[in-house]
Order: structure tokens, then C-alpha cells, then sequence
């Protein structure tokens, strides 16, 4: 009886001790900060909207995500996905020149805006493709990774199964334009749209990012400089740092237009140990996207860390009560 009152004593002093040293170590914190309960969840003007955690794939907040719907030039990063595992593969350089036919010349949309017949690197392309958009630079590289956009296409197909997105993931071509705009070009793939879900575009962001970090060294930058060209092409993510809706930590991904999709975005940021993907399809204007983004990200790095916080806390106080 002695040794379990001595024992419980025991108990209690260590508790209040661990309590001392974590009240030590939130100083400076507010008890209202501590015990206040979670943001409630963002109101998102979107047809669809996804937040996952980049590291662990948990999903943060989802609005229509397994809606399947078109993602216009979102859908480039599997453009992009192709050529890094191309690179990767030792089967293209980034010195590699690339010769421009007369479809990717005349492809509607962002554009460098070269003529047929001329010669670009592998890596202006892909630049181009990253940062500016250009769908006749995503034509080029289609057309000569695969030998006809068509033929693109189904590669692109194939690799969205084996990265695990859904039965509703189809490309249709290598920029995400409608089929529809496609139609009056020889070499065109105008067979089929491309539509994703929310959830699928979040997925392919994140298997880019973790398997070819080195793409977001590219799309955060602001600009490209192309070797042939007077101007630069400036970035359509408005996020970065010196934009109009600049985000602290953001660092890609890709935006998306057609009037079909709306204003899409795949935007990626990172604070600390934490890195977020946000997608949001469909909203009603350009600066849209980016707004409807920040409510995401906002609510995913205030919330997540805290959580996560008070968890650790009252796991380690109930551990010694125990």
C-alpha cells in the first residue's frame, strides 16, 4: 500500500514537472493561441479544389475532388513529367535540338512564337513549357520525344496509370487545349479531351515534385531568357515572389486557361519542414485562382502545424498519467 501511494506521488510529480518544461517551452505562446480550436475550413469559389500535404499525401481539404473535369495547361506537367524521365533515362539532353514543325508553329495559346523549321534545345523548350506556358514549345517536344502528338498522347496515357491516377484521367494532347481548338491543324491530337480530377492533378504534382525536385528550381522562376528572343517570357504564376499575389514560399506549379476549364491553378509552397500542393479548377477569373490558392495554403500551414502541436503535447502529458 505504501509503495503504490509512493509510486502515484511519484507519477504526479513527473507529470507536473513534464508540464513545467512544457510551459517552459511555450513561452511567448498565448493559452487563447494554444487551446483555441481549429480554423474553420475555407469557403472555395472553385468547381473543385484539393490541399494535400506534399510529404505524406494526407489530404487537407477537398471540395469536388474526384469530379473529373478539363485542367487545360495544368495538364503540362505530364509533358513535363515525360521529358524529365526521358532526360533521366539518358534518351534526351538538354543540349539536344529539337526542329519545329509546322503544327507546333501555328499552336494556339502561349507561345514562344517561333516559325516551322526552326531549331531550339531541349531545355529552352522545356523552360518555355514550365514557366511561360507555351503550348507550341509543348508541341515541339511531343512531336519529338514521341514522333507525332498522337503518339505522345498515349505515352502520357501510359504514364498516368503507372503513377496510379484515376479511370477518369485521360490526355488528350500535350498542352491541355480543347480538342475543338486542335481540330483545323495537320499533326494535331484532336481525338479526345483531356480531363483530370482535382485529386488526380494533385497526385501527378506531387509524384513531379518528389521524383524530379529539380523541375521546381525551374518554375519558380519569375522569367525565361531565350537565346533567339529580345524579351523574356514572364512566368503566368502569380504567386512568386515579386508578383501580384505573391506567397510566401511558393514555388510553382502550373496554371491552366481554356473556356471550357475556367481559371485553373496547381500551386506548391513551402514554410519550414512543410510543403503544401493546392489545386483549385474553375474559377471565375484569373486573379481567381491565385486568391481561391491563398485561402488554401493559409488554412494548410496554420492549421496543420498547430494540430499536430497540441497532439504531440497531450500525448506526452497523457502518456505520464498513464
Amino acid at each position: 500500500m505504501i509503495k503504490v501511494r509512493k509510486d502515484n506521488r511519484k507519477r504526479r510529480g513527473l507529470a507536473l514537472l513534464a508540464a513545467g518544461i512544457i510551459l517552459f517551452g511555450l513561452a511567448g505562446t498565448s493559452w487563447h493561441d494554444l487551446l483555441a480550436p481549429a480554423e474553420q475550413k475555407p469557403l472555395i469559389e472553385a468547381d473543385a479544389a484539393i490541399l494535400l500535404d506534399a510529404e505524406t499525401g494526407h489530404i487537407l481539404y477537398e471540395k469536388n475532388a474526384d469530379q473529373a473535369l478539363p485542367p487545360a495547361s495544368m495538364s503540362k506537367m505530364m509533358t513535363e513529367l515525360l521529358v524529365l524521365d526521358q532526360v533521366n533515362e539518358g534518351r534526351l539532353k538538354w543540349s539536344d535540338t529539337v526542329m519545329t514543325s509546322p503544327y507546333a508553329a501555328e499552336a494556339p495559346g502561349a507561345q514562344i512564337g517561333f516559325g516551322p523549321g526552326e531549331s531550339w534545345t531541349v531545355r529552352e523548350l522545356f523552360e518555355a513549357t514550365t514557366i511561360h506556358s507555351a503550348n507550341d514549345a509543348a508541341v515541339a517536344l511531343a512531336e519529338h520525344i514521341a514522333g507525332s502528338e498522337r503518339e505522345f498522347a498515349k505515352l502520357m496515357n501510359k504514364r498516368a496509370k503507372e503513377i496510379g491516377l484515376s479511370e477518369e484521367a485521360r490526355f488528350g494532347n500535350s498542352t491541355g487545349l480543347n480538342k475543338s481548338d486542335l481540330a483545323a491543324f495537320a499533326g494535331a491530337a484532336a481525338d479526345a479531351d483531356t480531363i483530370m480530377t482535382a485529386d488526380d492533378t494533385a497526385k501527378l504534382a506531387r509524384y513531379l515534385i518528389r521524383k524530379y525536385p529539380e523541375v521546381l528550381d525551374v518554375s519558380a522562376r519569375g522569367s525565361v531568357k531565350l537565346t533567339t528572343l529580345d524579351t523574356k517570357l514572364q512566368s503566368t504564376n502569380m504567386m512568386l515572389p515579386s508578383k501580384p499575389f505573391a506567397f510566401p514560399g511558393n514555388d510553382g506549379l502550373k496554371t491552366g486557361y481554356t473556356e471550357r476549364a475556367g481559371y485553373c491553378f496547381t500551386g506548391t509552397a513551402k514554410q519550414g519542414n512543410k510543403r503544401l500542393i493546392a489545386v483549385v479548377m474553375g474559377t471565375s477569373t484569373a486573379d481567381a485562382r491565385f486568391v481561391e490558392t491563398e485561402k488554401l495554403f493559409h488554412y494548410g500551414f496554420q492549421n496543420n502545424g498547430l494540430d499536430k502541436w497540441k497532439a504531440e503535447i497531450a500525448a506526452k502529458i497523457g502518456l505520464l498519467f498513464a
